[in-house]
């Protein structure tokens, strides 16, 4: 599976540098009913060895080097500690990287402590990451606001249907879209995502790239990525104004 992944990812133009480990690929399948249900089956995905985990994390400095942002997403490999999400964030952040994270449970919050440059939890990870329930975008934001005291600089946090909030150093900011129908919300984060960093990974105006793209996102069939035609970016309403 891991080879014909490679060669998907080449078929669109994208580099791929596989590390080769003794497992399978994991797939996952999303099931999206008339009515917008949605379900998905998650496979568990291969174990790694301690001589594998050590690869990637190897792999990965080398080409932090020369990289703006990693982007590191997704539960962990079974066979992982929850602290290796953090010990990747420290050497990419010692070859010079900035990381972004989008990840849930022990693995984001051990994760805090290396420092990550931004983390992308949605609305039920920011409650479990803070231990309580949240009601309101004023509750969204003293979480993240934990997470920030904890270790991560910036907070995106998805709110659904609410919007985004993005909590960092300059302040607090909030957006949210319009959005005709929702057809499918598979990758609507990880391409929300792809467009905060893609606008430079700070600020209100990558909070407004991450709502555009998410939006987008949702509007399309299946797991399809937004292209830039698909954006409706001055339809994003962008506030320091956050609803409490």
């Amino acid at each position: 599976e891991g080879a014909l992944l490679a060669r998907l990812l080449g078929d669109l133009g994208i580099e791929a540098a596989g590390v080769p480990i003794a497992g399978s690929t994991r797939i996952n399948v999303t099931l999206v009913e008339p009515d917008g249900t949605l379900t998905k089956v998650n496979a568990a995905g291969p174990e790694l060895s301690p001589a594998e985990a050590e690869d990637v994390l190897e792999a990965v400095r080398v080409r932090s080097a020369a990289a703006d942002w990693i982007a590191c997403c997704g539960s962990l490999p079974r066979g992982l500690p929850p602290r290796w999400y953090a010990e990747l964030v420290e050497r990419s952040h010692r070859a010079g990287a900035r990381i972004a994270l989008d990840t849930s449970g022990a693995a984001l919050t051990a994760a805090l402590a290396g420092g990550p440059d931004v983390i992308k939890p949605n609305a039920q990870e920011l409650a479990e990451a803070v231990g309580r329930p949240l009601a309101t975008v004023g509750d969204a934001l003293k979480a993240a606001e934990e997470l920030r005291e904890r270790g991560a600089r910036s907070v995106l946090a998805s709110l659904g249907a609410d919007g985004q909030l993005l909590a960092e150093a300059s302040g607090a900011y909030f957006a949210t879209a319009p959005v005709a129908a929702v057809r499918s919300n598979v990758g609507a984060g990880d391409a929300s995502l792809a467009g905060f960093l893609a606008a430079g990974g700070r600020g209100p105006e990558a909070l407004a790239s991450a709502v555009a793209h998410g939006a987008a996102a949702v509007q399309l069939a299946g797991s399809l990525m937004p292209t830039p035609a698909d954006l409706d970016l001055p339809s994003v309403v962008t506030t320091s104004d956050v609803p409490l």
